[in-house]
């Protein structure tokens, strides 16, 4: 399957969930360009922004676990393009 760069925008709501949110991006890590986090202390949350560079299934793989965790939402805009 071809590689395609994507974008996954990650809200951690739930600050329980960062362990395993983390364990789970260790599982991935070779797939990750880069991980930009902010956090938001006025609402308590926040914001990271993935980039990956993997097949479409790897980043909706991750996408979904993320998402499926308590507190946590995710997003993901992928490339039109595939590797050449």
């Amino acid at each position: 399957m071809e590689n395609r760069v994507a974008l996954i925008g990650v809200i951690v709501e739930n600050s329980e969930s960062v362990e395993k949110m983390n364990a789970i991006l260790h599982e991935y890590s070779r797939f990750v360009i880069g991980r930009m986090g902010l956090p938001h202390r006025e609402r308590g949350l926040f914001i990271i922004s993935l980039v990956l560079d993997a097949p479409q299934d790897t980043i909706s793989a991750l996408s979904g676990k993320l998402g499926n965790l308590p507190g946590i939402t995710t997003k993901t805009i992928l490339s039109r393009l595939t590797e050449a």
